[in-house]
């Protein structure tokens, strides 16, 4: 295949960088259009999806994915750029009230959170080094530093068990999910990271410990908010890191909401398969979120870059009705997001484990956590 072919083939999953001119569309000319950031991202896609269906292809494995990595490389400076600019240029931006400032940073936290945190986590599953010093920039941006050690050592791990914070149960609503991840991820990550420590016979407070890079790189980020934008700045910071940190967790609930991996005994649980993680095949949220939804081979394979990350059908993942955008507003609404996933969770204990006729036990997270 012709570089050209490869280039066009690659250009879809480009598409969010049409939100950079958007964010700066509704810094210049306030109004109406501060709410363009959110409703591009949130219903824009959505709609695509609508008419554009679902992608059931996979590319080669052997494919040149060069232009496919370039996106996910030029974002942290992209992003950078943007947020502090808009950190300098709102807060003495006349023309911009003070409710048109609030809703404009919530759209910076909507980019930060679905496109930068998303990136990072692409990031910082590369081994060149480069990549996981930008993916520690992009969390940064955010204040979620801890999220590489958690989502590395934790979650990929423990995923489907009760040792993973950020599996959401069955039956529990996203509110208190929230609530229970925000201290959870950081108590998790912090540990993993010290029980790395003593493993190499070292104390947590050891310079080696990642937890001094990522407070060192958020303070940064504060400071150059500051700096920047002064008080005012500093707080939009603040808010559209919220924001940002809001979007990971209404990601994270879906992705693996009521999924368990069989308890095995003996604090052993059955090795991860794609049947533990909920896929999406749709085409348009799939460009935006670098097939992120194809998350069911993500956890198989964490290995694989993003393009080449492989479909799996109903017979091998259970399959979300709609993609994130759609699925984490419902979320939002608990009463809604029970009508739509419970059912779907008992038929995926139905079709994969018919033995086990007793789910309180992993409802409640009950089985002792792996050594």
């Amino acid at each position: 295949m012709s570089t050209a072919a490869h280039i066009r083939q690659a250009i879809p999953f480009w598409m969010s960088l049409f939100l950079v001119p958007i964010a700066v569309l509704g810094a210049l000319q306030g109004g109406w259009t501060v709410i363009l950031l959110p409703v591009f991202t949130w219903y824009f896609f959505s709609l695509l999806d609508a008419f554009l269906g679902l992608n059931l292809d996979d590319l080669d494995l052997g494919t040149d994915i060069t232009w496919y990595r370039a996106i996910t490389l030029i974002w942290a400076p992209v992003q950078f750029a943007l947020l502090f600019w808009m950190i300098w240029y709102v807060p003495q931006a006349a023309h911009l009230g003070s409710l048109e400032k609030i809703v404009l940073f919530f759209g910076v936290g909507v980019i930060t959170g679905t496109i930068g945190v998303n990136y990072a986590h692409e990031l910082m599953h590369q081994k060149p080094r480069i990549e996981r010093w930008m993916a520690d920039i992009l969390l940064a941006m955010v204040l979620y530093s801890h999220f590489r050690s958690e989502h590395l050592q934790v979650h990929h791990r423990h995923v489907g068990t009760p040792r993973d914070t950020v599996t959401a149960r069955y039956n529990e609503g996203f509110h208190r999910f929230f609530a229970r991840v925000l201290p959870g991820e950081v108590a998790s990550a912090f540990r993993a990271e010290a029980a790395m420590q003593a493993r190499r016979g070292r104390n947590w407070s050891h310079p080696s410990n990642p937890f001094f890079r990522y407070w060192a790189l958020q303070g940064a980020m504060l400071a150059l908010a500051l700096i920047l934008g002064g008080w005012t700045g500093l707080a939009l910071f603040l808010w559209q890191a919220l924001v940002a940190v809001w979007q990971l967790a209404l990601v994270n609930y879906v992705e693996h909401y009521g999924l368990t991996r069989e308890y095995l005994g003996d604090g052993r649980y059955e090795h991860v398969k794609p049947r533990h993680s909920w896929n999406a095949a749709h085409k348009a949220t799939n460009w935006l979120l670098i097939n992120l939804q194809r998350h069911s081979d993500h956890h198989y394979k964490p290995d694989r870059r993003f393009p080449l990350l492989q479909n799996h059908t109903e017979d091998e993942a259970p399959q979300l009705p709609y993609g994130y955008p759609v699925m984490t507003m419902a979320a939002m609404v608990p009463p809604l997001w029970r009508r739509v996933m419970n059912r779907r969770v008992r038929a995926w204990r139905k079709t994969y484990y018919p033995q086990i006729t007793d789910w309180k036990p992993y409802n409640k997270a009950a089985h002792p956590p792996p050594a």
